[in-house]
This record gives structure tokens, sequence and C-alpha cells, in this order.
């Protein structure tokens, strides 16, 4: 979803940053309250934030939309970490792809901060929780959310490329024309996506689930049960 350097006119590139930076700005006010309150918060972020860049930094090529395929990695920061620091996370490893790899571009960082930090974090993290609440396990809670916060990421990159390029056509047709051209090579990647995040919550809860309480990714009720068994707590 990286949209190249000088896709979109100026008008939308400054328009996507100023709605970027105020939700860059809202998880930077989030991660130092739950620093205040997690004294790992920090360090979690920049592996978290480690692990998006390297994710993201495999494209996959996507002839005709100046932009390429690749998986997310929102959507599992967002249930981690909460959606409001994936903006965040996302600007950094978005910033450092673009000057160091041209994978993307400064003109349209807020844009692509916009589609996945925003659109895949949130989406993801409402999946996560909304179906938590319906007593989904964490696998597959994890991997609904990794896997359609991960096409998220690509309707609202869609929706970019149409508004951008559409001129007399309707817009409809443009944005179906440019998210179909997406589907070969995402639908693949998304499922992945979902498969990789379900694992990784499960793997976490059946090793460390006192991370996941400390995050409040799990309850704390949930907590004791699962550290007791594993002779974690006294």
């Amino acid at each position: 979803m990286h949209i190249a350097e000088g896709m979109l006119p100026a008008p939308y590139a400054i328009g996507y940053w100023i709605g970027a930076a105020t939700f860059v700005a809202a998880g930077a006010k989030s991660l130092a309250k739950k620093s205040r309150e997690i004294p790992m918060m920090k360090q979690l972020t920049g592996v978290m934030t480690a692990g998006i860049f390297l994710v993201s930094l495999l494209p996959i090529p996507v002839p005709m939309t100046g932009t390429c395929s690749h998986p997310g990695g929102t959507p599992l920061g967002a249930i981690l970490l909460g959606p409001a620091i994936t903006a965040l996370m996302s600007i950094i490893a978005l910033l450092f792809q673009a000057l160091f790899f041209s994978h993307g571009g400064l003109t349209t960082l807020g844009a692509n901060t916009l589609t996945m930090g925003v659109f895949g974090g949130w989406i993801g993290w409402a999946l996560f929780w909304g179906l938590r609440r319906l007593k989904f396990t964490l696998f597959w809670s994890g991997f609904v959310a990794g896997m359609i916060g991960d096409i998220a990421i690509y309707v609202g990159t869609s929706t970019q490329l149409a508004l951008a390029i559409h001129g007399t056509h309707p817009f409809g047709e443009v944005f179906l024309a440019i998210f179909t051209v997406f589907i070969p090579t995402q639908w693949p990647l998304a499922i992945l996506e979902g498969i990789f995040t379900g694992l990784v919550l499960k793997y976490i809860a059946e090793h460390r689930p006192d991370i996941l309480i400390l995050l409040h990714v799990l309850p704390s009720s949930a907590s004791r049960a699962e550290l007791s068994e594993r002779g974690m707590t006294r």
C-alpha cells in the first residue's frame, strides 16, 4: 500500500498529512500515558515498530497502481499496544522505508500512515475485541482481525488513489478497478497475516500470559489461573 512519491495531487497529500498528524499526536499522547503505567511500554513499542518495518518491507509490485502489496503488521500492533499508538509506529516505520529504501514517499507519507496505521490498526483492533466479546478464542479473534485489518489497508489505499485519479470517471468504478488489481496478490497475504496474528497471540498466551495481562489483552481474572497453572505465581 506504499503509494509512490508524486502519485497524489498536492491538496490531497497535504490533507492526508494533516489527518495523519492528528492520529500520530494522539498516539504519542497515548504512549506517554501508558509508559507511566507500564514500565516496559517504550521497549515494546520499539520492538513492535521494528516488526512493522520489517513485514511491510516485503513488497510485491502491483501493476498500474503505483504501489505494491505486502503484509501490514498493524492489526497485531493495535491489539497488543492499542490502536492509537499504531499510527505513531506506522509513521516511523514508513519514514525510514521512504528515506532509505525508496519504498513509498515523503509527500505520500501521510496517506500511507492513514491506511496502514489507522485503517489497518483500528479496524483490526475493533474486530479483535468484538470477536473476543463473542467468546471467540485468541487465535480466531487474531486471525480475523489480522486478515480483515490487512484488507482494510488496501481498501484505504484504493480509496485514496481513486479519489486522486478518477477525473471524469465515476469514483466507484475507478475504486473497484484499483481494488480488483490488488486482490490476486493481497488475499493470500491477508490470509497469511491472519494466521500469523492468531499464532503470535496464541504463543504469547501459552508461554508468557503475564505480558498479555500487563497489556490488558487478557483479563486479570484469567491471568491468575493461567499463571498459576504454569507455576509462575506463588
